[in-house]
């Protein structure tokens, strides 16, 4: 089976099982690969009420509830016990995911797909109890007991050393009996999780993030942007285009992978001897400091700039009257809705225009270009070219609702295009620059592929260092630089 675009492979639901079982990718279902992820830390998950006796080799066993599916920092948790640890560590782990979301498919009045839409609400945060122990007795104790009430008497019995400090962990936490619930687990482990290979032997690295079934194909030509995993017997088209984070799920019928894991002389890749472990979820907002630097630059900004402002608005308001502004609605984290200020460029009546000329869009994504735009007025022609309608953006800084540096402020209409990109940069504050913005290369057919890629890479590397030289190229493209 074929990948044939960003939005179509970049998968963010379970794909149907139309009676064949729960999907899998490189034979695993998705509880199985969520304790491979667990594994490469040296760590073997144990739920109550599971059929399979407890291994033998891990260092720790961690004890959570059926169907229940985790990432949290392990370090936050560690550090609280005393090493080594003997006995039993319980802490409580909170779900830090702030929106719920449902996605739907819709059609136009033919049946012909549009495009997806995402709708947020507000949900009460997930809590769960959760367990660490070195020992397989314990663990094999927990995994028979019926609910935690009777995990604890059954441990306190056996005069098992119980510390129950009250730790609580932020972290994410999912319901492995509920599809989207599964599908966001999936999504967000392919970010963070860099080596599959290390508990998974069909996984093969095919690139930078990029892992591939042994039996799977990447035909040359192929354009993958961000993580993707691509399962058993797919093939990615030398036209496709995926954009990550996503998994492209085994072809149905693939045998399920049986083998367990070898702890005997394993490595773990990140637990030290000190019991430190650092399996991270997707960062977001940004680095410590980023909100200061945000401010200090945006008042800096303001300062060299509210000169220009009686000039650029008297000059609009010869042209076209009033207003001088144009307020447009983006989304910002978490999909919050907020009003994009600039100096107005086009005509009062531009919306309408618009809905006549769709035909003519020219740009590849979700984006409305046309050359010689005839909604743009003069002033909006020359603002533009300078980036001078930018300018009142510094104001969104300062409210919060921008940083100076991010992926680029859109609407909801456009973020609904390719789900696992609009998670990505709906997980940090849009700015008002950008990677894309000064490494675009403005090639027919590439802006959209290079958004997606460049706003991924940012979320991926985002420092201070990162923000100042785009910054810097910012200006140097302003001034004629590029």
């Amino acid at each position: 089976m074929k990948a044939e675009s960003a939005w179509k492979t970049g998968e963010s639901s379970l794909p149907s099982r139309n009676g064949g079982g729960e999907p899998t990718l490189w034979g695993l279902r998705p509880a199985e690969l969520h304790d491979r992820f667990w594994a490469s830390f040296g760590i073997c998950p144990v739920r109550r009420g599971e059929g399979r006796e407890v291994e033998t080799g891990p260092r720790l066993y961690l004890l959570t509830d059926a169907n229940v599916l985790l990432t949290f920092q392990l370090d936050r948790v560690l550090t609280k016990f005393e090493w080594p640890m003997t006995g039993v560590a319980f802490f409580e782990m909170r779900d830090e995911r702030e929106l719920e979301y449902r996605e739907f498919a819709q059609s136009d009045e033919d049946s012909r797909f549009r495009r997806f839409q995402r709708v947020y609400s507000r949900f009460d945060t997930g809590r769960v109890t959760v367990a660490l122990t070195p020992e397989r007795e314990v663990a094999e104790a927990w995994r028979k007991a019926a609910d935690l009430e009777t995990a604890m008497e059954g441990l306190r019995g056996e005069e098992i050393a119980l510390e129950e400090g009250e730790v609580e962990v932020v972290g994410r936490l999912y319901e492995g009996w509920r599809e989207e619930e599964v599908a966001a687990w999936v999504r967000d482990i392919v970010a963070v999780w860099t080596r599959p290979d290390f508990t998974v032997g069909r996984a093969v690295a095919m690139g930078d993030g990029v892992w591939a079934d042994r039996e799977s194909t990447v035909q040359k030509g192929a354009r993958i942007f961000g993580s993707v995993w691509i399962g058993v017997g797919r093939t990615v088209g030398a036209n496709a285009s995926v954009a990550g984070p996503a998994v492209i799920w085994d072809e149905k019928g693939t045998p399920q992978e049986r083998p367990g894991v070898r702890w005997e002389g394993m490595r773990p890749r990140a637990l030290a001897s000190s019991g430190r472990a650092r399996p991270r979820v997707a960062r977001a907002v940004g680095y410590p400091g980023k909100r200061l630097f945000d401010v200090v630059c945006a008042l800096v900004g303001l300062a060299l700039t509210l000169p220009l402002y009686p000039f650029i608005m008297l000059w609009i308001l010869i042209e076209d009257g009033w207003p001088c502004f144009f307020g447009h609605e983006r989304e910002t984290v978490g999909a919050r809705r907020f009003r994009c200020v600039k100096f107005r460029t086009m005509r009062k009546d531009a919306e309408a225009i618009k809905e006549r000329l769709a035909a003519e869009n020219q740009a590849d994504g979700p984006q409305f270009f046309i050359e010689n735009d005839p909604r743009l007025l003069r002033s909006g022609l020359f603002l533009r070219k300078t980036n001078l309608d930018e300018l009142p953006q510094f104001w969104n800084v300062l409210a919060g609702h921008m940083s100076m540096v991010g992926p680029r402020p859109s609407p909801f209409e456009e973020n609904q295009y390719c789900p696992p990109w609009r998670e990505a940069r709906l997980s940090v504050r849009p700015g008002i620059t950008g990677l894309w913005q000064v490494k675009r290369s403005r090639e027919p057919g590439l802006d959209f592929q290079e958004w997606i890629r460049y706003d991924l890479e940012y979320n991926e590397r985002m420092s201070p260092w990162m923000d100042l030289k785009i910054l810097w190229q910012t200006v140097w493209v302003v001034v004629g630089g590029k």
